[in-house]
């Protein structure tokens, strides 16, 4: 909505998200409606409970000093009903990496936002959308380019001077950065630079863990029956975090691409999502390396078949990322898919007051991953950059020219 009418009715609800593990089957609309339901009809809590978690949840926000974790939420109001707690929890594990041991706060502003809406996705895929979001660019005057890798952030003083992008320097007077929070301030611009008690803060941020993803390609001709669009499937006997992190994968996601969610290419993609660590990862051989992924792609379809029955027969493309992979493109540190815990969310809040002109727009204190962050984090600080350039009296710096 923020960027065409065009953009926005390209993005649908999807009504099919289903469960399969060893404590309950079902699917459901997620949002809460159909969650309120189930919660009374399928695990028997009482209507009264229900309504007053919601409201717990719903009500808290960024600026809360709650100090209750996710776990001690659920104990509150669903004590030891651990299938209650998979139903709630696990989605949003898959989902930004967070685990029963993070801030309810975390936990409970992203389960709102999605009981309040449900589940979407954009119709016509990632690059029609980045190359409708170009298209609106230009046409609003902004100067794009692709291929740039942002080297260091320049500084006069405490305030922004510019940027070194592929060995030239560009003059400016903001930067919105949606590296890694750590990145930014470790890398583009540098210790120094900041106050000592500010950078003591910064390094008790922990980082994210990471995930996997299996990508499967089916044949031009063959198709793939409706089995819901979201998938959370998992062999475990009850949620755990450490087991959805495992390399012996006992949990994925799985989620279904079929022709109506790509209008005009009458084909179907299913893609496998996994929690990981780095370290699980990071120092294989290549040659292991390889088996390894090789593996990950063998285990995704043994675990498929149950839902696809011949999938090796229907798919003609695979392939496999790990946080190897996030970190080889992202330049996050450890691969870090989900950008930070919550602690995160402060140090990136508090960048302008250090350096003026400094911003910062990603995923930081879990509720701020992927697309969902992008948009609801991105809103709020590109309106803080527009009034900092706004207010600036002095004359425009002379600015270099942007082609790199």
């Amino acid at each position: 909505k923020y960027w065409t009418q065009e953009m926005a009715d390209s993005v649908v609800r999807l009504n099919g998200i289903r469960f399969d593990n060893p404590q309950f089957q079902l699917t459901t609309t997620f949002e809460k409606t159909d969650f309120t339901n189930i919660l009374l009809e399928r695990f028997g809590i009482v209507k009264e409970v229900i309504d007053d978690f919601f409201s717990t949840a719903r009500n808290m926000n960024f600026y809360d000093e709650i100090k209750m974790t996710t776990r001690e939420l659920f104990e509150k109001f669903f004590p030891g009903r651990k299938d209650v707690w998979r139903f709630l929890m696990e989605p949003i594990t898959y989902a930004n990496g967070s685990t029963l041991d993070d801030p309810a706060l975390s936990y409970g502003i992203v389960f709102s936002n999605f009981m309040d809406k449900g589940v979407f996705t954009y119709q016509g895929g990632t690059d029609d959308l980045i190359r409708k979001m170009k298209k609106e660019l230009l046409k609003n005057g902004v100067d794009v380019r692709t291929h740039c890798l942002v080297e260091k952030i320049h500084l006069e003083g405490k305030r922004v001077k510019g940027v070194q992008i592929n060995g030239k320097d560009i003059e400016c007077r903001s930067v919105l950065s949606n590296s890694n929070i750590l990145n930014t301030i470790h890398n583009l611009v540098g210790d120094e630079h900041f106050n000592q008690e500010f950078i003591k803060e910064v390094k008790k941020v922990r980082l994210n863990d990471s995930s996997c993803q299996v990508y499967i390609g089916i044949k031009k001709g063959e198709k793939v029956n409706n089995v819901g669009d979201l998938l959370f499937t998992s062999v475990a006997k009850e949620y755990n975090t450490e087991k959805i992190l495992d390399k012996q994968v006992t949990s994925r996601t799985f989620s279904f691409y079929y022709p109506e969610m790509r209008p005009g290419l009458d084909r179907f993609s299913i893609v496998s999502s996994t929690n990981a660590r780095f370290k699980d990862w990071a120092n294989l051989s290549d040659e292991q390396y390889k088996i390894e992924k090789e593996n990950l792609i063998q285990t995704t379809l043994d675990a498929l078949e149950k839902y696809v029955p011949d999938i090796r027969k229907k798919a003609d493309y695979f392939e496999a990322a790990t946080p190897k992979t996030f970190k080889r493109y992202t330049l996050s540190p450890t691969g870090t898919s989900f950008g930070t815990k919550f602690e995160g969310l402060k140090i990136s809040r508090d960048l302008p007051a250090q350096i003026s002109g400094l911003y910062h727009s990603g995923s930081v204190g879990i509720i701020m991953s992927g697309w969902l962050g992008a948009a609801n984090y991105g809103v709020i600080v590109a309106n803080e950059v527009d009034k900092f350039m706004r207010s600036l009296k002095d004359e425009p710096q002379k600015m270099a020219p942007a082609s790199v």
